[in-house]
């Protein structure tokens, strides 16, 4: 029988039905300090396995000529990547979480948590500019990379590549869904952005209309 699956959305852990035998995580909510990380070993954790195996997938030629070995090691780095950035570095950089579930009836839920508001001006604004920027800046790079991989040819290498893309761009859209909520409230969001831009274009047309001057005649020429 083919599950369901439904999404939710959350702002406090104790809303959520947790996993049989688990606790529910601390969201870092102690006074943080200012002028400095306040997780420096998972800010570099953070950038450390995604660096890694961009590192070894440029340099790994010069090396080996092996294909089997680097394609094993770079899988490696990414997947811890991919955990940790999932379950350690998000909720502890940035207060967000994304995660899955499935409960008693068989039934798959998504879950996109965040920290309440009052909660969320405790992460470090360093810590959160060095989340963002590696979560968004390495999909782009692999995404130069595969771009280059096709023009040369170089489709063994591809696979790689489309792998780190599959795990760092799942991270990207989880914690991109925690930051901006619920669907509705993101469609609702551009609607009214829409709706703003056209008023402004028919204030503009119907003012331009009062203000344009008019015509002048062009005297007729005589013969």
């Amino acid at each position: 029988m083919a599950n369901n699956s439904s999404i939710m959305y959350g702002e406090d852990l104790d809303q959520v039905p947790l996993l049989d035998n688990e606790e529910p995580l601390d969201f870092g909510e102690e006074d943080l300090p200012k002028g400095r990380l306040k997780h420096p070993v998972v800010t570099t954790f953070h950038l450390l396995f995604r660096t890694a195996a961009l590192v070894v997938y440029e340099f790994c030629g010069i090396f080996s000529s092996s294909f089997i070995g680097p394609f094993i090691f770079i899988v490696v780095l990414l997947s811890l990547d991919f955990w940790t950035v999932k379950n350690i570095t998000g909720r502890l950089m940035v207060g967000l979480r994304w995660w899955n579930y499935i409960d008693d009836e068989g039934q798959s839920h998504w879950v996109f948590e965040a920290k309440k508001g009052g909660l969320q001006g405790r992460v470090t604004k360093m810590e959160v500019r060095i989340f963002w920027v590696a979560l968004v800046a390495f999909p782009v790079l692999w995404s130069i990379i595969l771009l280059i991989a096709v023009v040369f040819s170089r489709f063994q290498w591809a696979i790689i590549v489309v792998i780190a893309l599959t795990l760092t761009g799942s991270n990207l859209y989880g914690y991109v869904r925690c930051k901006l909520g619920k669907s509705d409230s993101i469609s609702q969001s551009f609607k009214n952005m829409a709706a703003g831009l056209v008023q402004r274009q028919m204030v503009s047309n119907v003012t331009s209309m009062f203000t344009r001057a008019p015509p002048t005649a062009t005297p007729s020429s005589t013969v």
